[in-house]
């Protein structure tokens, strides 16, 4: 006999089937014995007798065959795919033993710290809510490439080996490449402005890599970088339309799961950095004025602003300073001192960062040399402007940030499976065995 999955039995009133899963929840009833048993689709209950489940514990792996039956009607719970049939147990193979658990992991608000929960994340990962965040991830994940693909974008597969550090900063992680020097990747620029040449239009979903020495709740060392470039545009306002129409796609397809979205107006409003820190003058008597950057608590401060304002969670920064991005960024012509370039701040955190790029050779190879680095390094890259490259320019979103800010979680490690910072490979690090 075939396994269905839980939510197909209501498919098979008074039929035998085959089912399969974990024992979620067991009662005793004394002559019966109800046994909750989850798969992937949901939950089914199993109706047993004490000698077919005997030492069975939560946990417990189970194949069980048996009869689907109605419930009775006061029984029906209308919460659940299966909420109307129960299964009537006839053979019951169990595939493996659980031991005692630690602690109950299905609460619904799991009181536990972060340490505990990412310790014991082979279990906790088990419990719905924290399964929805992933649930969260993958969906805006997939309506990225959706809605790209559907612009004419091409996914490549970048990658995580690079020689060279692209977006500069001492915060890299170096590798022992056989007898060479090497990186982790910081992002993907360098591949996927490369990747124009040939499609004109690309993006990948990257693992990138940040060597930050700080643990807070908004950085990881390891994060996932929904990557796109685009040539041939008109002006960086092409890059901004792609990335609203990104932003709009993923908060519209996250709505089956449930999630309460952030809000957006009917456009989502746009201001320069500067102008950014004078309101936030105003409102709080900070004065950042000569900061080349959004302090945390400013990203909070204008996003309320822009929340009473114009009605939305979601707000582009544009303009920041030159000789602050990197060397790649276009120069606004009117404003030299700053960049083509914006940040989309959502609740209060940086979300997507992105801009006009040079595309020109000459202004490349200057921009390096300015930026304090060695062309000769650059030489792979530089081929493909070298030998033309169109007006171009990209953008980058933060997935687990995304899901952070989307969900309202603490801490951006909530937001993945398996985080790494500077404190976590898996388990908390010990001691180091550096002298």
């Amino acid at each position: 006999m075939k396994r269905i999955l839980n939510k197909e039995t209501p498919q098979y009133p008074d039929q035998e089937v085959k089912v399969a899963g974990w024992v979620n929840t067991r009662r005793d009833h004394g002559k019966i014995v109800f046994i909750d048993l989850r798969d992937r689709s949901g939950i089914l209950q199993v109706v047993c007798t004490p000698d077919l489940v005997k030492d069975v514990k939560e946990e417990y792996v189970l194949e069980i065959e048996g009869l689907i039956k109605k419930r009775p009607a006061h029984t029906v719970n209308k919460d659940m795919v299966t909420g109307e049939v129960e299964l009537q147990a006839q053979r019951i193979k169990v595939l493996a033993e659980a031991a005692s658990l630690p602690f109950d992991f299905m609460e619904k608000e799991l009181n536990l710290n972060l340490p505990t929960l990412l310790d014991y994340r082979p279990l906790t990962i088990r419990n719905p809510e924290i399964k929805n965040i992933f649930k969260v991830g993958e969906s805006i994940t997939e309506s990225f490439r959706k809605t790209l693909r559907s612009l004419d974008f091409t996914e490549f597969q970048s990658p995580n080996i690079v020689p060279v550090i692209a977006e500069g900063g001492a915060d890299v992680f170096h590798l022992d490449y056989y007898k060479y020097d090497a990186y982790l990747a910081q992002s993907p620029q360098i591949y996927k402005q490369i990747m124009l040449g040939a499609f004109e239009r690309v993006f990948t979903v990257a693992h990138v890599y940040r060597a930050e020495p700080s643990v807070t709740t908004r950085h990881m060392a390891e994060f996932t970088s929904l990557d796109a470039e685009m040539a041939f545009i008109d002006s960086w306002q092409d890059l901004i339309n792609t990335v609203e129409a990104v932003i709009r796609s993923m908060f519209a397809d996250l709505k089956p799961l449930n999630v309460a979205v952030p809000e957006l107006g009917q456009e989502i409003p746009k201001i320069k950095m500067r102008e950014a820190q004078k309101i936030i003058l105003e409102r709080t008597g900070r004065d950042h004025l000569k900061e080349p950057d959004l302090a945390p608590e400013d990203e909070q401060e204008i996003c309320l602003w822009s929340k009473e304002k114009y009605g939305s969670d979601v707000i582009f920064i544009t303009h920041y300073p030159t000789l602050k991005r990197p060397f790649y960024t276009f120069a606004d012509p009117e404003e030299p001192d700053y960049t083509l370039s914006f940040d989309v701040l959502c609740r209060g955190l940086e979300i997507v960062t992105g801009g006009q790029r040079i595309n020109e050779y000459d202004k490349l190879v200057k921009n390096i040399k300015r930026w304090g680095n060695k062309t000769d390094t650059f030489n792979f890259y530089l081929q493909a402007f070298k030998y033309g490259m169109p007006p171009e320019g990209g953008f980058a979103f933060g997935l687990e940030r995304i899901v952070k800010q989307v969900l309202n979680l603490k801490n951006i490690r909530e937001a993945s499976p398996f985080p790494r910072d500077m404190e976590r490979i898996d388990n908390k690090l010990k001691k180091s065995r550096k002298k």
